[in-house]
């Protein structure tokens, strides 16, 4: 799998690292789902039980929640929200930061609770913001790698038409 947003790209190694990370955090937390979604909404990675609808459909919408809230945290005077709890009757779901690009999601039941999630995610989160902290520093360095290729080869076809 590579994907990516702007100067940096998930490889397959990068998948497997976070896979790793979201199912440990399935397991501690003894959550249903564990998905990482970057802020424009494309889903990265989903780790556990399958899920009954569109996971497409539901990374998007993630963002989404993710950005509407960030907005009223701006509104209240806070500069964001860093995590977001959503409880449902039988379901609920628990979002938070990682990295500032992109959102952990977990869903989960009755079989857990919001307080041993919460703590899970933190631990989580920063597992994951350094795997993805290696992520985005190859992707900035792979972009100034090529930028300083192109610069040699504008030289060379400057020098080359100049004659």
């Amino acid at each position: 799998m590579t994907t990516g947003a702007g100067t940096w790209a998930l490889g397959e190694g990068d998948y497997q690292r976070i896979s790793q990370h979201l199912a440990e955090l399935l397991r501690e937390a003894n959550a249903r789902c564990a998905m990482l979604v970057d802020r424009t909404g494309q889903l990265l990675a989903s780790v556990g039980e399958s899920l009954a609808f569109d996971p497409t459909a539901f990374a998007s919408l993630t963002a989404a929640d993710f950005s509407a809230n960030d907005q009223l945290a701006k509104m209240i005077g806070e500069p964001e929200f860093a995590s977001l709890f959503h409880q449902g009757e039988k379901e609920s779901m628990y979002l938070a930061d990682v990295a500032r690009r992109v959102i952990l999601v977990v869903l989960f039941d009755d079989r857990t609770t919001v307080g041993l999630v919460r703590l899970r995610v933190k631990h989580a989160v920063g597992d994951l913001v350094q795997v993805l902290e290696e992520i985005f520093n190859r992707g900035a360095g792979d972009k100034g790698r090529a930028a300083g290729l192109l610069e040699g080869a504008e030289d060379e076809i400057d020098k080359l038409f100049s004659d």
